[in-house]
This record gives structure tokens, C-alpha cells and sequence, in this order.
């Protein structure tokens, strides 16, 4: 039996969560069962993120091997993050093993949950999720391409929301922003967008240390297009490290380091930026929005 984090079973999300609060009870049980199911062992005390439980295992035919188990609560798809962690099948991400669908667990390689890019210094970390963002520019397949969201339709929907949603908000950025957001979306939404794999995600707590190679991402989220599309997300993750010219600076060494042309990702980092401040206000954020305010200062 694993004894399931208090800190993890005593989470705020759970408040307001029937269902997920009697998995949180039911984890430690749930957790014997899967290793029954799929002849493992646990190897050690699990970890956890904001929502998955992660319980180190092994497989008794494979001890050697050290493995990863994670549960997810009622509600939440497995399916579609099996079906990214199966295209990318380890380039860049953590690689999949074995999925249960109806029991919501993932069997995956095992990443070091106490090691991530938010402990390195920053330019080092920029500079790896460039590198990451280039391996995982894999085509995606013919037959995944309708299923796969693409940037260009991100960037359109912004485009077609973002002045009216300003305005409910409070015009949340100034009218130079604004316009230049909407230029920045329109142009997006407008280019060709490549079938290449995009992690819709990344940002340094979701790149561990890993054995294979020094950094993998984990849980990363499909989409298709320009590989820079979250370069917003990571420049706010840190941003607090940095004055503005060395945000600037990081721009430039991402682009540098990925390879992509300048003009466009700068094009993402305002539609990045726009989209997460909108949906932080929203939501009641109070640290991301000054953050997103602030890129668009600098980049608009």
C-alpha cells in the first residue's frame, strides 16, 4: 500500500470535487489493483503534480527497469495524452509503456519528479526548451492531422475574440496592445501552418531530469504548427528573474537555439500573452497576469 501525499490529498481542487475526493480515498487500493493488473512492483514514495498521483514502480519481469505509474482522477482523458506520448514515442518526451484507459493510468518511463528546468539557471533552461521545442517537431501523421488542434486556429480564435473579450474584461491592455495582438493573431492565424507536433504545454515544471537523455518533457499537450508557439509561456513562467532587457535577451537565444524566424515568434509571444492574461482574469489569477501584461509591454 502507498501512502497518497497530504499535501496532494489535502489539495484545494479537491474541495469542491465529490468524485475526486473519493478517488483521493480510494488511491492507495487503486494503485495495488493497477500493480496487480500489470505485474509491478512499487520501488519507492510516490510524487505527485496538480492533478496526477505518480508512484515509482518497477516490473517484476524487469526490476532493472525503473517505471512510473500515474493515476488520474474521474474526469480526466488519458486517451488523448497516450495518443501524443505514442507519436512522439520517447524524441524529446517521456515515453509511454502501457496505458489503461478505463482506469485512467499511464505506465511510463521514469522521469526524476524532484529535478526540473524551474532549478537551473534561466538562460540554461530557455535554451533546453528551445532544443526540446526543435525534437519534438515530428510530422504528425496524415490520418492525425484533422484530429490534432493547429496553432493557426488557436491564433484565429484569439483573433476573433480578444477585442470583445478585452472590452468584458475592462480593456485589460492598452489600444497600442491591442492592436498590435491583433495583428500579431491575424498574421498567425493567416500563414501556413505545418504538420509538425507542437507540446501546447511547455514550460520548465513540465521538463524533468531524465537517464536517457538530460531533459524530457512529461504530460506534453498536441497541437500541430510553429514549434514557437509557447514561447510566451516560456518567458512568463520566469519572468520574474529577469529585467526586461534579459527578457529580450531570451527571446533572442530561444529563436536563436530553435531557429525560427524572429518576427514570428514574437508574433506569438503577444497572441500567447494576450490569450493566458484574458483567461488568467478570468479566472481569478493574480500572479500570470501582470506577467502577461509585462511581455506585451515589452514585445508590443
Amino acid at each position: 500500500m502507498v501512502d497518497v501525499p497530504e499535501a496532494f490529498a489535502r489539495a484545494p481542487r479537491w474541495r469542491h470535487d465529490r468524485a475526486g475526493r473519493a478517488w483521493v480515498e480510494e488511491l492507495p487500493g487503486l494503485v495495488t489493483d493497477q500493480c496487480r493488473r500489470l505485474g509491478l512492483v512499487v520501488d519507492g514514495s510516490p510524487w505527485h503534480g496538480s492533478n496526477a498521483l505518480v508512484v515509482p514502480v518497477v516490473a517484476a519481469s524487469r526490476p532493472q527497469e525503473p517505471l512510473a505509474l500515474r493515476l488520474a482522477p474521474p474526469g480526466d482523458d488519458v486517451t488523448t495524452p497516450a495518443r501524443a506520448l505514442r507519436l512522439w514515442a520517447g524524441r524529446g518526451a517521456v515515453l509511454l509503456h502501457d496505458v489503461d484507459d478505463d482506469h485512467r493510468a499511464l505506465l511510463l518511463e521514469r522521469l526524476d519528479g524532484s529535478a526540473t528546468l524551474a532549478d537551473v539557471p534561466l538562460v540554461h533552461a530557455v535554451e533546453v526548451l528551445a532544443e526540446l521545442a526543435v525534437a519534438l517537431a515530428v510530422p504528425v501523421p496524415a490520418d492525425l492531422v484533422d484530429d490534432v488542434p493547429s496553432t493557426a486556429s488557436a491564433a484565429a480564435e484569439l483573433a476573433a475574440s480578444f477585442e470583445t473579450d478585452g472590452e468584458a474584461l475592462r480593456r485589460p491592455v492598452s489600444r497600442v496592445q491591442l492592436d498590435a495582438v491583433m495583428r500579431a493573431a491575424r498574421a498567425r492565424a493567416a500563414a501556413p501552418c505545418p504538420d509538425l507536433a507542437v507540446d501546447g504545454d511547455l514550460h520548465p515544471e513540465q521538463v524533468l531530469r531524465a537517464r536517457r537523455a538530460p531533459w524530457l518533457v512529461v504530460d506534453p499537450l498536441l497541437l500541430r504548427g510553429d514549434l514557437e508557439h509557447d514561447l510566451g509561456r516560456v518567458l512568463w513562467s520566469r519572468l520574474d528573474e529577469a529585467d526586461d532587457g534579459e527578457v529580450v535577451a531570451l527571446f533572442d537565444r530561444f529563436v536563436d537555439v530553435a531557429d525560427v524566424p524572429r518576427e514570428r515568434a514574437r508574433d506569438w509571444v503577444l497572441v500567447r500573452a494576450a490569450s493566458y492574461l484574458v483567461w488568467g482574469l478570468r479566472h481569478g489569477l493574480t500572479e500570470d497576469p501582470p506577467r502577461c501584461r509585462r511581455l506585451l509591454d515589452v514585445f508590443s
